[in-house]
């Protein structure tokens, strides 16, 4: 589909149209002009108040897990939701049933995936996401993987990391973890601290990741390899990967949007849609958080999507699931919480450049000629999330009747256009 975007600011950091108002014509999946002022007869115009471009956004963390649980959600509804979110790739978790451990899973993937949304795959770490033997590594890479997680299971032995991390070197392949030691958070269901002690919940102390980021480096340091640490949310855990930055290790992490919009106080009500892992954690970690951006310590945002039906969240506090859907408001939390520190470019980095440095992509830049894939949203748009406006087919949201800012017009992937 033509379309024809009316005086957009253009986010591109690489381009020379940098935070330039422009007009640009999108024909045959490229951008065929970019200009002050473009007229073309029969094409499609989008126009909006404040409308800004980027390149297409990057989602590394959406917990996708059809087949299987496909009444959560399926890949039409997931990328219908990723797109109305702004994302034109979105990388899902391999806890899929069964298990994203082998070819013909991620090959299910390629044959299922049709929609404006990329779907980049994580495979199984591990055999059954067990972490007791490693999956066959070389062959999920060859078939798709774009690295190799055991999803929200964390890698509790070691010798797999040290191995996962040794193997992988000879295929340039990235190893995710997701940092969390059960044995310290044993039973815990919110942040360890002042409110979980007033409102009588068992508190997970930030040491149960922590512990697990000062392992994995360790063992980093020992083998080499790539590591990304999905879901940060501790300041101990941004000192030790800010340390081993500077020391030269390959080292990268995201960190959930709804750690930098929520906090623990928002559990007074013990509203289980609020109730996430990692939790939501002080006010004071929340700034150091937003430290470990502007230090470029944390390298992307993820949304860390994670459809739950309605019975798993209708419970008792204690018991209810774990986890928000969060690909269509992603972007919204984290521009609304950082709009005031960090400027537009910034932000953008986040959804973009970050990721794609994580994935190994290489990005091009908004210039004629360069394919389009491109996200449209108003940075300073706010809107009011409503059960009718979510995607997802699961409705566990924290966002609704909450004033976010950054409203999402779109996004054009080669020559599909998806518009809200």
């Amino acid at each position: 589909m033509d379309v024809l975007i009316k005086q957009a600011t253009i986010v591109s950091e690489g381009s020379s149209h940098h935070l330039k108002v422009k007009d640009i014509l999108i024909q045959k999946g490229k951008i065929a002009k970019i200009s002050n002022s473009i007229s073309a007869k029969g094409i499609k115009e989008i126009q909006a108040k404040g409308l800004h471009v980027s390149l297409g956004w990057i989602d590394l963390q959406a917990n996708i897990q059809d087949p299987g649980y496909e009444h959560k959600e399926d890949l039409v509804s997931a990328s219908n939701a990723a797109a109305a979110g702004g994302f034109t790739k979105i990388v899902v978790s391999p806890l899929s049933d069964p298990i994203r451990d082998s070819k013909s899973q991620l090959e299910y993937l390629k044959k299922n995936a049709t929609q404006a949304v990329e779907i980049l795959p994580l495979g199984a770490l591990s055999k059954g996401a067990k972490g007791k033997e490693l999956a066959e590594l070389h062959d999920l890479k060859e078939a798709g993987a774009v690295g190799f997680s055991d999803g929200k299971y964390p890698i509790k032995n070691p010798n797999v990391l040290n191995r996962a991390l040794l193997y992988t070197q000879a295929f340039d392949g990235v190893v995710f973890n997701y940092p969390h030691t059960d044995e310290v958070a044993y039973q815990g269901v919110m942040n360890e601290g002042e409110t979980s002690t007033h409102l009588g919940l068992k508190g997970i102390p930030e040491l149960a990741e922590s512990l697990m980021v000062a392992r994995d480096l360790n063992i980093l340091e020992y083998t080499s390899g790539k590591l990304h640490f999905n879901c940060i949310s501790t300041s101990k855990s941004l000192e030790l990967i800010a340390k081993a930055k500077k020391e030269g290790m390959h080292v990268t992490c995201d960190l959930a949007s709804y750690n930098l919009f929520l906090d623990e106080t928002e559990l007074a009500e013990f509203d289980t849609r609020l109730k996430t892992l990692p939790p939501l954690r002080s006010k004071n970690t929340i700034k150091n958080l937003i430290k470990g951006i502007k230090n470029s310590t944390i390298d992307a945002i993820c949304s860390d999507h994670t459809p739950e039906d309605v019975e798993e969240k209708m419970k008792e506090f204690d018991h209810a699931a774990f986890g928000i859907i969060n690909l269509q408001t992603s972007f919204a939390a984290a521009n609304s919480a950082l709009k005031k520190s960090l400027d537009i470019s910034e932000i953008i980095r986040l959804f973009t450049s970050g990721p794609a440095k994580v994935l190994g992509l290489v990005l091009g830049a908004i210039e004629e000629g360069e394919q389009a894939e491109l996200t449209l949203f108003q940075p300073e748009e706010e809107f009011t999330l409503t059960k009718n406006m979510v995607h997802s087919k699961s409705k566990n949201s924290p966002f609704y009747n909450r004033k976010l800012s950054g409203k999402v017009v779109g996004i054009i992937n080669g020559g599909k256009v998806v518009l809200n």
